[in-house]
């Protein structure tokens, strides 16, 4: 079985079990990578972007180190090449437990249950809770499943369809170093730069593919397109901008504006606010169903894009 049907196959299952099962209940890969990155901060922690630097050095490197070394023993035999691959994409993908996590704060602000919704909201994003309203609250919903809908799936299964089971693992060690270093606090201003600066490179090309998909996959996407052309270099994130201005066109609705996160307002510039109007309750549904769609297909396109990648190699080594 050649190289391009083993990820096929790998992120198929992965993603099936993701679907089925969401996020494993203990020992999450993640979370133990979390734990394990956090006492190497503790470690070598100083407040200059050279501690930060080899901060990311030891915990992606030793991650990549093993994604290559997994890689390497699947070599020995087809299907555990193809069960590693779907191990790895069921580590770090994210999908369904995004989508549950949407879903449970949709169901309180339905319910009426503010205060629920509030206490909700730190499990899907950083955002401040306690001075949104419902509405404030479904906003921040929104561009949070768009905005993971590229860290937590299309990511991955990009550098997964590049280079195997080094680059998932690889590319969600990146991620996960940046939330939690990466942000402008005062702790991590300089020690965090290394981390956001290296999942900005690492998140470019699945940011634009869940981009592009939603503007395949959406309600509107003449809307959706409009929207990331014109919107999405107002947006202080090179990644989360062209997504979530896509999102917003797609499902024609407007996103940005004030926010607070770590301890500190924002007032970012408004997403698709000519064409969109505010965000309600059921659209987070909504969105939920579009990052579904999207992360699918993005699974067809990495998998075509793999193929395609294999044979043009195949071919040049024979000429």
């Amino acid at each position: 079985m050649g190289a391009e049907r083993v990820f096929a196959y790998g992120a198929a299952t992965g993603l099936l079990c993701d679907r089925l099962f969401g996020d494993p209940r203990r020992g999450h890969p993640v979370a133990l990578f979390g734990r394990a990155a956090g006492r190497v901060e503790r470690a070598l922690w100083r407040d200059h972007r050279g501690a930060g630097v080899a901060h990311v050095a030891v915990c992606v490197g030793g991650v990549a180190a093993l994604g290559t070394a997994l890689a390497r023993a699947g070599r020995t035999s087809t299907p555990l090449s193809v069960a590693l691959t779907a191990a790895a994409t069921w580590s770090v993908v994210g999908g369904t437990s995004l989508g549950r996590e949407a879903r449970a704060v949709g169901r309180a602000l339905d319910e009426g249950d503010l205060a629920q919704a509030r206490e909700l909201l730190p499990r899907l994003c950083g955002r401040d809770p306690r001075a949104l309203d419902a509405e404030g609250i479904a906003r921040a919903v929104v561009e949070s499943v768009a905005e993971n809908t590229s860290d937590a799936v299309v990511g991955a299964l990009v550098w997964g369809a590049t280079l195997g089971v080094p680059g998932l693992l690889g590319f969600r060690a990146v991620n996960t170093l940046d939330a939690m270093v990466g942000h402008r606090s005062p702790r991590y201003r300089r020690f965090g730069w290394a981390a956001a600066r290296l999942d900005d490179l690492a998140g470019y090309p699945g940011a634009r593919l869940t981009a592009a998909l939603a503007v395949v996959a959406g309600d509107d996407p003449e809307g959706a397109a409009r929207a990331w052309h014109a919107d999405a270099a107002l947006h202080p994130s090179p990644n989360a901008g062209p997504v979530e201005a896509a999102f917003a066109g797609a499902l024609g609705l407007r996103l940005g504006g004030t926010l607070s996160y770590a301890g500190r307002v924002e007032h970012r510039p408004v997403l698709n606010g000519s064409a969109g109007r505010a965000v309600r309750i059921a659209d987070i549904d909504r969105a939920v169903r579009l990052s579904r769609r999207v992360g699918l297909t993005a699974l067809a396109v990495c998998v075509v894009a793999r193929r395609m990648a294999v044979r043009a190699g195949a071919r040049g080594a024979r000429s």
